[in-house]
């Protein structure tokens, strides 16, 4: 799939953005505490990245294979619609996550990179994913970050989705407002 396809047509009706955590919202390390407790590191743009999305009128949703506390914390703190965790179907995830929203798959930008992630990627809108994604899922997407899973690739998503539907201009004018120098 790899670009071929004009993004600015697809991506005028993408509404919702849908993420795969592990290798995307993170760097895909799972890390374990003495006491058994996971641990994971999220990088501070892809928040702000959700934010913007979230500010433009457009929602978000989370399908992962693992289950963390980690993960319902981060998400409530970036306002992420719908956490589905311990989905191995990723597909079937999909469907309930489609019906919550309303959306038609067309309506949907899914971010993955691993395997499990396909089928999800193969029927959405939009398939992005990071620059360490796995082969088969690289050449399955509609556009391929330049950062890696946990480096801000969400955001960079975020703000490639917000160019190509016209909007990004209307919010670098909300954070320059008035304090451009002449």
């Amino acid at each position: 799939m790899n670009q071929p396809v004009d993004l600015a047509a697809r991506v005028a009706a993408i509404e919702l953005l849908l993420l795969d955590v592990d290798g995307v919202l993170t760097d895909g390390s799972v890390i374990y505490t003495d006491d058994g407790t996971e641990l994971k590191r999220f990088h501070v743009r892809d928040g702000s990245g959700l934010k913007l999305w979230h500010a433009a009128g457009k929602r978000s949703a989370i399908i992962s294979g693992r289950k963390s506390a980690a993960v319902e914390r981060r998400a409530k703190e970036l306002g992420i619609h719908v956490v589905l965790q311990g989905r191995d179907d990723k597909l079937a995830a999909f469907t309930e996550v489609l019906a919550s929203f309303e959306l038609q798959p067309e309506q949907v930008c899914a971010i993955g990179d691993d395997l499990p992630d396909l089928p999800v990627l193969l029927r959405c809108g939009i398939a992005m994913t990071v620059a360490d994604a796995c082969p088969e899922v690289r050449s399955e997407s509609h556009f391929i970050t330049t950062a890696s899973g946990g480096q801000g690739a969400v955001r960079e998503a975020v703000e490639q989705l917000l160019k190509l539907q016209g909007r990004w201009a209307e919010i670098i004018t909300h954070y320059l407002g008035d304090s451009r120098r002449a």
